[in-house]
């Protein structure tokens, strides 16, 4: 019994947390796949990645709010950019992603080539660390999510490229301190890939459910095989997406 409570007791911020991620990344991953900027989620997520590992680098704490901020304003700038780059070359707007995702990506190496836990950093960063989300991240997220949801369903009209690379940077950021780089990813494209071909009236209700299962079924599962979270949800999430895929209506 002991156990099963202590299993439960890390589970339940697990599942909350992916819930958490998955509320905001449904609805603009369709948006993600509509504009066909697929890998902009990866990119930006690299980059707020980059803002906490300097963060650290320059010795701030890695739960403070200055290391949040320098991940938010990273972000920030990086939408920012990816603003101005599909305004004025659009035609290659997916491969500048790309270059970008580099960029962001060696840096954080070239941050960490010296650090002796920097390997583990990493590691972090891009597989997450699910099991392990405080109480107080999960509250903020919870906030924000709220508030980026009312944006989204109320004014997502309104908001223009500006102001949705913006509210797509800030999202990820948090995202990405949650869940990791891999399950961000995962939680914005698979639904949507997984979900185009049906009623558009159904897509966000069969995506929502879609990521749900796939949080609380790769949970369940790395439990049982002692295997690592995050890879197993990807896992779970590409299987139960192309089952999803199969039963789409046919043309």
């Amino acid at each position: 019994m002991n156990s099963v409570s202590v299993t439960l007791s890390i589970l339940w911020p697990a599942l909350v947390a992916g819930l958490i991620v998955l509320a905001t990344h449904v609805p603009l991953g369709q948006q993600v796949l509509t504009r066909g900027i697929v890998f902009i989620d990866l990119a930006i997520a690299q980059v707020a990645g980059l803002g906490v590992i300097g963060a650290h680098y320059f010795g701030l704490e890695l739960q403070g709010w200055t290391t949040q901020l320098a991940a938010v304003s990273a972000a920030l700038l990086a939408a920012l950019l990816l603003t101005w780059t599909e305004r004025k070359r659009p035609e290659v707007q997916e491969a500048l992603i790309g270059v970008l995702f580099v960029l962001a990506s060696t840096a954080q190496i070239l941050l960490l080539a010296n650090d002796p836990h920097g390997g583990e950093d990493l590691k972090d960063l891009l597989a997450g660390q699910i099991l392990w989300v405080a109480p107080a991240q999960l509250l903020r997220a919870a906030v924000l999510t709220g508030l980026v949801l009312l944006v989204w369903f109320n004014w997502r009209e309104r908001l223009g490229r500006v102001g949705f690379y913006v509210l797509f940077g800030v999202t990820v950021t948090v995202s990405v301190q949650l869940v990791g780089v891999y399950l961000v990813f995962s939680s914005l494209i698979v639904p949507a890939i997984a979900t185009y071909r049906y009623p558009q009236r159904r897509q966000l209700a069969i995506g929502y459910l879609l990521t749900a299962v796939s949080y609380a079924a790769g949970l369940v599962i790395s439990t049982l095989t002692d295997l690592p979270s995050s890879p197993v949800i990807v896992w779970a999430m590409a299987a139960i997406g192309v089952l999803v895929m199969l039963a789409q209506p046919k043309d």
